[in-house]
This record gives structure tokens, C-alpha cells and sequence, in this order.
């Protein structure tokens, strides 16, 4: 019965902490992670992601934990680390690996091992199976099950959540499929729908953002040649919208821990299978230049206002990868602001999502308070917090200096109605 298993979470970032609160709520469930300033943080009630409030991991019946030996007590695990890429756009699995082995080594005949991490076709069966075998001393499909369901969290976004999604599962033979299926649809209220196999289901999960980045990849590239003929890309695209099929992307800096990243893991195994990629691979080049584009005009513009580059002050809001979200993974607009730094500007960031602690450890950039910006030639949106969009043009005005300024609007948050005077807006 599933009501008798015992749960077992191994990861908890952004995908890993709301299947652990989930599964806690009708099961015993561990949620393990090896960041003991993690585990502490979540003991007390604090989720540093923000998706999971104060008052649900108080209240919340799942033991947090960073002993690995704890997690014995379990006989379904659900790996969900991270899985990034390298400078070299090649996959890292060392993560993954190690959490495998990790788990390995409290296994236990008649256990259950299911990966939610993205992965390229064939990780789970070819990389991981291994290590938990050599770890354990179990061979698996005769003394444990392993299984995937692709993660499909998509973070700030409270009305799509774990347990609104459809949730994908595949498994090495049909009785543990049986028992996965039945487990994530006990919580799941969007049901589960079974993959034909592991490969498959691997494969599913890198394509759904390899078709997103690609869309966002022709937009950016008419972003680019609409520019050239002077033709505003939001207009074009608004007209756009009112056909019934035409599909709503928009332009910008694409980071992050998915679409940013899972192209490279198809890609990477498309290679090592001796096809090489042309079209995915075209739109990870341009989705890859945005940032370079923004700067070059951003330059041109101030240039064409009289501006003289080294006396000019550029400030930065938004850091993180998303709106209102405080994840800043692959954020692109780090190639914005060194870009700029490049030309030689004096360049502000701004980010109300995250400490100036976070933004210097993981990105090495210095972030100003609100109070401390100093008046500038140029303001760049860069990611469209709420705290920038609500306040519109006269939260942008107080930043600007009494001279000609230029606005840069990456993610089309201001109106073309009300620009002040003095004023120069850019959409991308």
C-alpha cells in the first residue's frame, strides 16, 4: 500500500522542497540536502527559494535533515539535484553522480529510486544505475527499481504548481512503474501520465525547453531585424497576437536553470550519437547574444544623445534570471553589465529580490540599495520586478539625471504615452 512508504527527498532547491512539502502531507516523508545552512534555515521556517511560506514549513510534518544515515528509513527516493552546465556548455553530472552514490549506500532490497533531475537520454539507466549498484552492492531490476519523472517546477508562478501539473514517470519494468505511478498520483491532483520508457522520458522533459528556447530564439531574431528597418518588435508582435494561433513569446535575455541549460544536454548527446545539431544549436546562439545586442545599442543610443561614455552612469535593475523571483542561476544580465563595464560606463545594479551577499557570491556583482543609486545618464530593465513595473515612469524618472537620458526597456514594462521630457526609450 502506498500509504505505508516512507519518502525519501534528496535535493531541495527550487524542485526538490515542494515534492518533499507535497508528499509530506500524506506520507512519511525525508527531505535530505547536504547544506546544513539549508537544512537550519528550513528547521526554522525560512525558505530562501520563497516558494514555500513560513507558516507551510512550520507546520509541516516533514523532517528536514543532512544526515544520510536517516534516510534508511525510507523505500522511495526521489532524486531531484541540480544539473548544470559547464564555461563550455557541456553537461555536469558530478552533482547528480554523487547524490546517487549517496543513496547507494543506504539502499536496501525492495527500494525504489526515481531521478527528477533533467538529463540528457539515457543518464538515469547508463550513469546512475551503476553507482547506486556499486554503492549498494543490489543489482538493480532484480533487487531495486529505478524510475524518472522529469521536474516541470516552474518557479514564482503559484498557480502551476507541483501538484497541478501533470507529472511524467517511466520505470525500468512495468510492476515498479505501477507502484510510481500510483505513489506521485496519490499527490498529484493533475494525474501522471506513464512514458514508455526511461529514454523517453528523459528525452521529454529536455524538449519541452528546447522548444521554448527556440521560440524565444525567433523572436529575439526578429527583435533584431526589426530594429534595423526602425520597426518597434512589441508592436509588431501585439499585431501578431490576435490571430488565434499565433503563439505568445516575447524577446529578452534568456538564463536560468531550464532553458538556458537544457538544450546543451540534447545537443551534447546528439553529438556523442554523431548528428549534429543545426537549428537548436542556431537558437542557443542568438537566444546567447542578447545581452551583447542590448549593450551595442544601449552604447550607440547614449553616443547619439552626446553622451561621453566615461563620465556616463548606467544603473541595472533586476539581476535575477525571472521576474520576482529570487533564483540567480545563468542569469544573463551579467553579460549586460559587464558589457557596458566593457565601454568603459559606470554601471549600478539594482535587485530587490536578493542580498548584495548573494549577488557577490554566486555572480561576483556589487548591488546598490535603492537609497544609494546615484543619479545616471541610463536605466536599464532588465528584469521586470514588480517593484519596477508598478511604480512605471516616475519611479524610473527618480533615477535619472536632468540631462538626455536613455531608457532601456528589455522586457517591455513602460508605456510610450507618458516618456518624459528629456527622456529616450528603447524597447527591445
Amino acid at each position: 500500500m502506498t500509504t505505508q512508504r516512507t519518502i525519501a527527498v534528496i535535493g531541495l532547491g527550487y524542485v526538490g522542497l515542494p515534492v518533499a512539502m507535497a508528499f509530506g502531507e500524506r506520507y512519511c516523508t525525508i527531505a535530505y540536502d547536504v547544506s546544513l545552512s539549508r537544512i537550519s534555515e528550513l528547521k526554522q521556517g525560512f525558505d530562501r527559494t520563497g516558494e514555500v511560506l513560513k507558516q507551510a514549513l512550520v507546520q509541516s510534518k516533514v523532517v528536514f535533515t543532512n544526515d544520510i544515515d536517516f534516510l534508511r528509513k525510507a523505500d522511495f527516493y526521489i532524486v531531484a539535484v541540480p544539473t548544470p552546465i559547464d564555461e563550455s556548455k557541456q553537461p555536469v553530472l558530478q552533482i547528480l553522480l554523487e547524490a546517487s552514490r549517496s543513496v547507494g549506500r543506504v539502499l536496501k532490497a525492495g527500494d525504489i529510486v526515481v531521478y527528477e533531475s533533467t538529463v540528457y537520454p539515457g543518464v538515469t539507466e547508463e550513469e546512475c544505475v551503476p553507482m547506486l549498484e556499486d554503492a549498494s552492492g543490489l543489482k538493480s531490476n532484480r533487487d531495486f527499481s529505478v524510475g524518472y519523472s522529469p521536474e516541470r517546477i516552474n518557479p514564482g508562478d503559484s498557480e502551476h504548481g507541483f501538484t497541478e501539473i501533470t507529472k511524467v514517470v517511466a520505470a525500468q519494468n512495468q510492476a515498479a512503474l505501477s507502484i510510481i505511478t500510483e505513489v506521485y498520483g496519490s499527490v498529484v491532483k493533475a494525474g501522471v501520465f506513464a512514458a514508455a520508457s526511461i529514454k523517453v522520458a528523459e528525452a521529454a522533459k529536455v524538449i519541452e525547453n528546447t522548444q521554448r528556447d527556440l521560440n524565444i530564439a525567433l523572436v529575439n531574431e526578429l527583435a533584431l531585424i526589426f530594429n534595423r528597418l526602425g520597426i518597434d518588435s512589441q508592436d509588431v508582435l501585439a499585431a501578431a497576437r490576435t490571430k488565434w494561433n499565433f503563439m505568445h513569446f516575447s524577446p529578452g535575455v534568456v538564463g536560468g536553470h531550464c532553458i538556458g541549460v537544457d538544450p546543451y544536454y540534447l545537443t551534447y548527446k546528439a553529438l556523442k550519437v554523431g548528428y549534429t545539431p543545426e537549428v537548436i544549436l542556431a537558437g542557443r546562439r542568438i537566444n546567447d547574444r542578447m545581452g551583447e545586442f542590448i549593450v551595442q545599442h544601449a552604447v550607440k543610443r547614449l553616443t547619439e544623445l552626446g553622451q561621453h561614455l566615461e563620465d556616463t552612469r548606467v544603473t541595472v535593475l533586476g539581476l535575477t534570471f525571472k521576474d520576482n523571483v529570487p533564483d540567480l542561476r545563468n542569469s544573463r544580465v551579467v553579460d549586460i553589465i559587464e558589457g557596458l563595464r566593457s565601454y568603459g560606463l559606470q554601471v549600478q545594479v539594482h535587485d530587490p529580490m536578493i542580498t548584495d551577499h548573494q549577488a557577490q557570491s554566486e555572480l561576483g556583482v556589487s548591488l546598490t540599495s535603492w537609497t544609494d543609486l546615484r543619479p545616471a545618464h541610463c536605466v536599464v530593465i532588465a528584469v521586470a520586478h514588480e517593484r519596477y513595473r508598478s511604480g512605471g515612469w516616475k519611479t524610473i524618472k527618480d533615477l535619472l539625471t536632468t540631462d538626455p537620458c536613455l531608457v532601456v526597456d528589455v522586457k517591455g514594462c513602460l508605456d510610450r504615452e507618458n516618456i518624459p521630457e528629456n527622456v529616450t526609450l528603447w524597447r527591445l
